[in-house]
């Protein structure tokens, strides 16, 4: 490598360290295997529209199995930031049947109450991660301060 190719470093003893791994390319995972179990519980109410609703040719039908399907689709498209909007619009869709299946509403009551917490938990994490308080941060400028 030449001197002209050589990677400038810019960090000041006061900087804080990146992560070794990326915490939020792992807190996609979480969020992926969420909508995942997400779609199976929204697909397991298909049976309640059939038996308590309109039915699964009807538009509760449609709609129900739409969400299902929706959630799963949005599992691959995390990495967008759009993503998580998409996500809550899906989850309030499912709070609209709270007139006609009550049942189906409560799927979209408590997978909000998780969204929100996982949102949370994922501002945790981004806050940490400017602070350089996560231990894989720690651990780099222990092994940076040792050498």
């Amino acid at each position: 490598m030449s001197e002209s190719e050589a990677p400038e470093t810019t960090e000041t003893p006061t900087s804080v360290p990146p992560p070794a791994t990326d915490p939020m390319k792992g807190f996609r995972g979480v969020q992926a295997g969420t909508l995942v179990i997400e779609a199976i519980v929204v697909g397991l109410a298909l049976p309640v529209v059939a038996q308590l609703g309109d039915g699964l040719t009807s538009l509760q039908g449609w709609t129900v199995g739409g969400i299902a399907v929706g959630l799963l689709v949005c599992s691959g498209l995390l990495r967008f930031p759009w993503s998580i909007w998409v996500i809550l619009a899906l989850n309030v869709g499912l709070l609209a049947f709270v007139l006609t299946l009550p049942w189906v509403a409560v799927i979209g009551v408590l997978f909000l109450a998780v969204w929100g917490w996982l949102m949370w938990l994922r501002r945790d994490v981004a806050r940490r991660m400017a602070r350089g308080l996560l231990p894989s941060q720690q651990q780099a400028a222990q092994e940076d301060g040792s050498s």
